[in-house]
């Protein structure tokens, strides 16, 4: 196990073995009289053979165990010790993409999980054994608290240890992610429900029965994960395609989609608009994949029949991704973010609040990163003076309450700016002047900030 934990932080070796020992305790001091060994052997088979296939919920790799159902069927056929035992079983799980540190670390989370599930559905009035007709309605209360507490438990556990290694920061996780490993973990922990209801008539059958809606529920999970990664795919090969033209602006379309989500979410967007406007960060300039390169790379002043073919990407942009159904809202803002809030902007001239929400979010961050960024014809500006220079123009190029959301979300969250982009072999093109927005008003010495 040392030899394991090497590449771990000193704090995260610490912790996984206190989660450990904890585990290990709670099931070595306990007491074994009036387990039903034979009871526990079935949950035990079906919790590992849940934990082998964990369901995928999302395209950013949250997974949810489907032996939630198995630990908290325990929780009320078994008790706490029991739903211990069976939580450990999680160490065999036939995964071949966990080591041993992993699942010594699942196998005891999942145990202390069970076994504090198990105190607080006993504490709550839960009687421990096999449901009978007249142990409902009371059973259920107990059983939700067991859920919630099973939850809660294993969700702090990776919580911390995800902390610790610096795979989350600091601050928190990601609420897309956690809600939906959450809302999961909810769901199959109800299988645990029926596993147990129909115990005392059926027996271990009963396991079985429940076995085929929750395979068919993890295969649901699945769609819907393979969708987001199809989804994220597409995007991902627009994107590169649009910044493989423009050698200078490589990486901005995921700095203005980090900068859009940062401001929804500052404003309160519900998360399923965040995942939309995610979208529309990384495909606002997807538009320029029907300007001439020639132009885009041009190193000098645009002639007026230049300037018009720029300023006709926000149109072609909306042209070549409008029959992409999951868009939906994000069309508007890959339409819009040019327009201004004093109706100078374009492809419209829309003024104020006739600027879908969107756009006015786009725009800033757009501007924002674009102030902040590397370009061949002058350095990147500090942070702080692109805030300045966002806040000058605030009611006039942009909306004022996506300003100060994203100086807020700058100030907590913090920006990473790009690194300086090297200059490029010889022989290939750069562009002295940023065409994306070569009207625009707002000025930072002497450039047009599009």
């Amino acid at each position: 196990m040392g030899a394991a934990l090497r590449g771990l932080p000193l704090a995260a070796w610490a912790y996984v073995c206190t989660v450990v020992v904890l585990a290990a305790s709670s099931i070595g001091l306990s007491s074994f009289d009036g387990i039903d060994w034979t009871t526990l052997a079935v949950l035990a088979v079906l919790s590992v053979i849940c934990e082998s296939a964990p369901a995928l919920l999302n395209s950013e790799n949250a997974r949810v165990s489907l032996s939630y159902s198995a630990g908290l069927a325990s929780v009320v056929l078994l008790g706490p010790t029991g739903a211990a035992i069976v939580g450990a079983s999680a160490i065999i799980a036939w995964r071949r993409d966990m080591g041993v540190v992993k699942r010594l670390f699942n196998g005891a989370q999942f145990a202390l999980s069970g076994y504090l599930a198990g105190v607080v559905y006993s504490a709550a009035g839960g009687t421990t054994g096999k449901p009978t007709n007249g142990s409902f309605p009371d059973i259920i209360a107990p059983y939700l608290t067991a859920v919630v507490t099973y939850v809660a438990v294993n969700l702090a556990l990776i919580g911390v240890v995800l902390v610790l290694t610096k795979t989350a920061p600091l601050w928190g996780f990601r609420w897309r992610p956690i809600g939906s490993l959450a809302a999961g973990q909810l769901a199959y922990g109800m299988f645990g429900l029926l596993i147990a209801a129909p115990w005392g008539l059926i027996g271990p059958f009963s396991a079985v029965l429940v076995l085929m809606p929750m395979l068919l529920a993890r295969w649901a999970f699945q769609q819907t994960s393979d969708q987001q990664q199809a989804h994220a795919a597409t995007i991902a090969a627009l994107c590169q395609a649009v910044e493989t033209k423009d050698y200078y602006t490589r990486g901005h379309s995921e700095r203005v989609s980090r900068g859009a989500v940062m401001i929804a979410e500052a404003i309160g967007m519900r998360p399923e608009r965040v995942g939309a406007i995610r979208y529309a960060g990384m495909l606002h300039d997807v538009g320029k994949l029907g300007v001439p390169t020639k132009v885009l790379q041009k190193a000098g002043a645009l002639t007026e029949e230049e300037y018009a073919a720029i300023q006709l990407h926000p149109m072609r942009g909306l042209e070549i991704v409008r029959e992409i159904g999951f868009l939906d809202e994000a069309l508007a803002g890959i339409m819009h973010h040019h327009e201004r809030m004093d109706g100078t902007g374009y492809p419209m001239g829309l003024a104020g609040l006739e600027i879908p929400e969107f756009a006015r979010v786009i725009s800033v961050a757009d501007a924002f990163d674009v102030i902040t960024s590397t370009r061949s014809y002058r350095p990147a500006r500090s942070i702080e003076e692109g805030i300045a220079e966002l806040r000058r123009s605030a009611g006039t190029h942009f909306d004022p309450e996506m300003v100060e959301a994203l100086i807020a979300a700058i100030t907590r969250h913090g920006w990473t700016q790009p690194d300086p982009v090297p200059p490029p072999e010889e022989g290939e093109e750069t562009t002295q002047q940023d065409h994306d927005d070569p009207s625009a008003p707002l000025r930072v010495a002497g450039e047009g900030v599009r």
